[in-house]
This record gives C-alpha cells, structure tokens and sequence, in this order.
C-alpha cells in the first residue's frame, strides 16, 4: 500500500447551523375489538415540527440556499385503535399533504382473529407469498395451540389499458388466493402454502398481436418445516414448486406429475413450466459455540405472482460460526458463502459470488466495549463468445475466455466508554474508524478503477438528565482515493431540550466543515 501524495488543489470551506424544534403528542396504534365499551373510542395524537437551516460557504459556489425551513406535523386519529393519518410539510422548496384514503387498510382484531382489508401485503414464504400488494382481504387464525392458519384473497394487479398515445403497454387483471398452516411443536414444525393466481382475460378489450402477451396462470405449493435432533441439532427447511402457464388460451396438456391431478385448482396446459426451489440449514447450538451450515437451489426461470422481483438461476452454500468465551466478554461470528449461477449451463456467461464477514466484540466492562468487523465480497464473471463456442472443431480450441474480477472489502472499529459516576450526569465517549474499497481485475491484472474510502469519528456527550438536556461534540473526517480524490473534516456541535414534560423538544446544532482536493490516487491494493 502506497502512501498518496496530498497536494492541495483546492478548498471548499461550508457552515450549517440548525435549529430544530418539535412537538410530540402520545401516539396509540391499535385495532383490537374487545376495547369496545371499556375505553375512550376516539383518541388523537400528533406532533410539529420546524427545521431551520442557515449555510454559507467559503471559497467555492454555494449549494443550496443560505436560508431554508421545514415545518412538518402529523395527527392521527383513532377510533378504537382504527386509524386516520394525516401529515403535512410546508417549506419554501415546496409543501406537501399526505392522507391514507387512496390506499387505506384496516386491521381488526378480535381474540385469536386478526382480519386485514384494503390494500395490504402479506408473507407466507420466500418461495410462494413475500410482500406483494394487494386489493383485498386476509385472515390470521391464532389460537393459544399448536396449529395457526392464515389466508387471503384479492386483485394483485390492475387492468391497464394498450395506449398508443400515453405509450402504455397493456396488463391483463390479476387475482389471486392463498392459505397457509403452520403446525409449531415443541420439537417439530411443519407449514404447508398453497398459493393461486390467474389472469382476467375479459380485463384487457384488445391487445395487438404483435406484443405476444397472453393471460397467464400460476400455482405454487410449498412445505417447510423445522425439527430438533439429540436437543442440539436444528435442521429445518422449505421445498417449492411453481407451476407456470404462460397462455391460458392454449391447448390442454396432461401431465402425470402433482400438477397435472390438482383440475380445477390449476389447468395444466401446452405452455405450462414447472419450476422447482428448495433450501436447508442445519445449526449444531452448543452453550459455547454455534455451527451451521445452509444451502440453497433455485432452478433457472423459477417464479412466483405473489412476488415482484424474484432471483433465479442460482445456488447458494454458507457457513457460518459464532462463539462467546471469557464468561461472554468476547463474542466473535463469523461467516463465509459463495454463490454461482447458470446452472443448466445455457448462459453465456457464468456469475461466481463469494462473500465473508467476520466480528469480535469485547465487553471489557460496564463502561468499555470495543467492537471489530471486517467483510469481503469478491465476483468472479466468466464470459465465452457464442462465436467462438460454435465453431470450433476440438473442445480444445479457444478456451482463453474473458474472465473479470471485482474485490469490494470494509472494516469497522468502534469504541465506546461510559463515565462518570453520577446517574444526573451521563457521559459517553465514541469513537469509530471505517475504511471500504473496491478494486477490478481483468484476469490477473489490476485496472485502473475502484475506490477506497476512510471515515473517522470521534464523539462526546453529555446527558444532563433534571434538566432534559444533551450536550453533543464530534469531529468527522472522510477521504475518497480514487479519479476525483478529496478530504472533508469538520467539527459538529448540537444541544437539544425538552419541555412542557418532554412534550416539546428544542434542538440546535453547528456544522462546519472544509473539503480540500487532493492528487491523483495514489493507493493500490
């Protein structure tokens, strides 16, 4: 590692003073049924807030204004627990007005039942149902037991018309349904998804042949589960399948496998894919250390409607190890996995992922603790000219292909100590250093890109606990080795008060900080 000759080229001094104060009422966020009759049924709770900035800078143009504000609130209303947010932001780069009626959910409860309505999100799984949105309703069953059920119904997409004009490409109605049992033992648990959606055709009046789309169908069945061995080992898992039809217009085409016997659940036809995906973990717990192992396979083109992104194409392998010695002072983990994709070998090119990470945290006692931790991520990309793949005569023929390297690696270390002796008055002391690079090989030659950053920042405050008020001080320094080099410090001063029994919280800080352009990159790996 080389030194950089720092040469100063230029100087950008910039000074950021804000006051910030704010209001903050109770906020009470509940829907529970059985409070009806036994509390107020309406409740409000809300807040203020107005940010105040002055800037000036010294020797280069200035970025924003000298001057700028923010004044933002909310208020919520709720009717045993049913809730109306509002919320506003008024400044002079423009205002703002948010309320929850264009998509508004409610959520229910009663005992062991818990219903959903509106726009709402459920996850079943990785595999089946993660996160996406819909227009309908959903139903948790959890009773005091082993066994809970889940299930939901509704629009997951929303017919958008062909538009020439407005150049909006059209999209069939989308509805779907699902359900989930979970069985959880005292060893054992077992859960079991079922997850259906389909296309309206009769959503969409024309759509031009030339854009090949199609109404499509998709069903996806899912069992998971998790039991305990010899009360030290963990092995639990998931295994799924998607069934995909990419034409519900087209032909019949019986099949022998489960989804070929499950009409009118889902009809198998002559553009139906399956798809399968599956993953497993197995942890060994001891009371002074824990090992694991995980692994997972997803088949290429693998897809699910009750997801928006999904990865495929990918198999994955971990490990991973944590321990606690010195009477839990020490704890160290550590982590290390490597991924690759093309799994049936059509690609072109082949993606290889492999990423590490380990820390250690040391409790040294009541009032010290020091923490470190280092990762990496390195990618390998294989690339074969289809050209080259195709005409030649022997398997030993131009086997030179292009191979491409990224290296990304950070470090952090952090300090921390607690001091003095009065519960009136707390003081803490931190300090933390990160450094974060990235670097390229093409095959076994460094470029000339990547980046390297460093930060360093030291903090004190001081806790005044009577009077509600908090003195903090820090100094930040960051530099960037790379194309554009340059180095920004400065000090950062704020105190902050609360009144009228913490209700009213004033808060005023100074910011002043200096970036200086340095040399050309002088650090290489």
């Amino acid at each position: 590692m080389f030194i950089p000759v720092i040469r100063r080229m230029k100087k950008f001094l910039s000074i950021c003073i804000g006051c910030h104060c704010c209001i903050i009422l109770q906020k009470v966020s509940a829907q529970d049924l059985e409070q009806i009759g036994k509390k107020n049924p309406i409740e409000l709770s809300g807040g203020l807030s107005l940010n105040q900035v002055f800037y000036s800078a010294f020797g280069n143009p200035a970025r924003r204004d000298p001057y700028s504000f923010v004044a933002s609130g909310n208020i919520n209303f709720a009717l045993y627990g049913w809730s109306i947010p509002l919320s506003f932001t008024f400044s002079n780069q423009g205002n703002s007005f948010q309320q929850p009626f264009n998509q508004y959910s409610v959520h229910p409860t009663y005992k062991s039942i818990t219903a959903h309505a509106g726009y709402i999100s459920s996850s079943y799984s990785p595999y089946t149902v993660n996160g996406h949105n819909m227009v309908g309703g959903a139903v948790d069953y959890e009773p005091q037991g082993k066994f809970k059920v889940s299930a939901l119904y509704g629009r997951l997409l929303r017919a958008v018309k062909f538009d020439t004009l407005q150049n909006a490409l059209p999209v069939y109605e989308r509805w779907g349904y699902g359900v989930k049992a979970l069985y959880v033992g005292e060893r054992n648990s077992v859960q079991l998804v079922i997850f259906h959606a389909e296309d309206n055709e009769r959503s969409l009046p024309y759509v031009p042949d030339t854009l090949n789309l199609h109404p499509q169908e998709n069903l996806v069945l899912s069992l998971g589960g998790s039991t305990i061995i010899l009360k030290k080992f963990q092995l639990k898992g998931e295994v799924a399948s998607s069934a995909v039809s990419t034409n519900t217009n087209g032909g019949l085409a019986p099949r022998e496998d489960v989804f070929g016997k499950l009409s009118p659940l889902f009809t198998s036809r002559s553009s139906t894919t399956d798809f399968n995906a599956y993953k497993a973990n197995f942890d060994y717990q001891h009371p002074k250390f824990t090992l694991g192992v995980g692994y997972e396979h997803v088949d290429p083109g693998y897809n699910t409607f009750g997801a928006y992104y999904f990865n495929n194409d990918l198999e994955n392998i971990t490990v991973n190890a944590s321990t606690s010695i010195f009477d839990g002072k020490v704890s160290m983990a550590a982590s290390i996995g490597k991924q690759h994709d093309n799994l049936n070998g059509s690609k072109i090119s082949t993606l290889e992922r492999t990423v590490g990470s380990a820390n250690v945290a040391y409790s040294a006692s009541e009032k010290l603790s020091l923490a470190v931790s280092y990762s990496t991520f390195q990618s390998y990309t294989n690339i074969r000219s289809q050209f080259q793949q195709l005409n030649q005569l022997t398997p030993y023929e131009n086997i030179d292909t292009l191979n491409f390297t990224q290296l990304s690696r950070s470090a952090n270390a952090t300090a921390s100590y607690l001091f003095g002796k009065s519960s009136e008055r707390k003081q803490n002391l931190n300090l933390n250093f990160s450094v974060q690079g990235a670097s390229d090989l093409q095959g076994d030659v460094p470029q000339n890109s990547g980046m390297w950053f460093y930060n360093v920042n030291c903090s004190y405050s001081l806790n005044l606990t009577p009077q509600n008020t908090i003195v903090a001080v820090s100094i930040n320094a960051s530099m960037n080795d790379g194309e554009n080099s340059s180095m920004t410090y400065g000090p950062v001063a704020s105190v902050s008060k609360l009144f009228m029994e913490k209700k009213v919280k004033l808060n005023a800080s100074v910011n002043y900080n200096s970036t200086t352009g340095l040399a050309a990159r002088g650090m290489k790996v």
